[in-house]
């Protein structure tokens, strides 16, 4: 079943329930979905891969949001961003934890015969591409950086 199917699926569950918040969620991951299809010069159906960058990007945004409402003392609409977040992340792969994300890089690393931070960029062009959906783009920075510079 595709992501938009799992969506809509998502979508009548949640009326039936009258649960407003996942509802408002999945009518935005609905909404990043049909643009991407409709979007000038696309192929009308959205792959896997664009799928996960649509919910990683929307993730993303959501967190940004949290942090931005909590030092604003906003909790009211910071937890309505949680809830979102929370429905977004069902959708995406399960995230990589530290040591894990470490490993991967340290066999890209080996892979692409990295020797010190100059090769920073060939290493997270092959990181970002493996670990896309599964790891947060700033931790990979962070750990690649970490294991190049010692």
């Amino acid at each position: 079943m595709s992501l938009k199917q799992q969506v809509e699926e998502g979508i009548k569950a949640a009326m039936k329930a009258k649960n407003q918040d996942e509802l408002r969620a999945l009518r935005a991951i609905k909404s990043l979905i049909l643009l991407a299809e409709t979007e000038k010069g696309g192929k009308g159906a959205v792959g896997e891969s664009e799928e996960i960058k649509l919910l990683t990007k929307a993730a993303k945004q959501r967190k940004e949001s949290i942090e931005l409402f909590e030092q604003q003392n906003r909790e009211d609409l910071a937890d309505k961003e949680k809830k979102e977040l929370a429905v977004i992340e069902r959708f995406l792969p399960k995230q990589m934890s530290e040591e894990e994300i470490e490993i991967e890089l340290e066999n890209i690393i080996k892979e692409v015969g990295a020797s010190g931070p100059q090769d920073m960029g060939k290493v997270m062009g092959a990181a970002t591409k493996k670990l896309a959906g599964k790891a947060d783009g700033k931790v990979i920075a962070d750990k690649v950086k970490q294991l190049l510079n010692k």
